[in-house]
C-alpha cells in the first residue's frame, strides 16, 4: 500500500496530499528544482510545500539573485 499523507504547506496552509510513498506521483514533482533551489526552500521551511508555493519560492530565490546582482552592479558604478 503507498503511503500518502494530507499536509498542510507551512507558506499558505493550503492542504494538499504527500505521496512520499510513490513520489513520482506526487504533487511535488511537477516543480523541477536545482541543488541550489532545493538548499534555499530548506533554509526557510522544514517540510513540504505545495506545488503552487514551490514555484512562488523558486521565483523568489531568482528574483534575490537577480537583486543582489543589480545592487553590485548599482555598488560598482557609484564607486567609479
Amino acid at each position: 500500500m503507498n503511503k500518502h499523507e494530507e499536509k498542510n504547506c507551512p507558506r499558505c496552509n493550503t492542504v494538499f496530499e504527500c505521496k512520499v510513498g510513490s513520489i513520482l506521483l506526487c504533487q511535488c514533482t511537477t516543480v523541477t528544482l536545482n541543488e541550489e533551489e532545493r538548499t534555499y526552500m530548506r533554509e526557510q521551511f522544514s517540510d513540504c510545500l505545495c506545488a503552487p508555493c514551490m514555484k512562488a519560492v523558486k521565483a523568489e530565490y531568482h528574483n534575490n539573485l537577480l537583486k543582489d546582482k543589480i545592487d553590485k552592479l548599482a555598488g560598482k558604478s557609484k564607486g567609479l
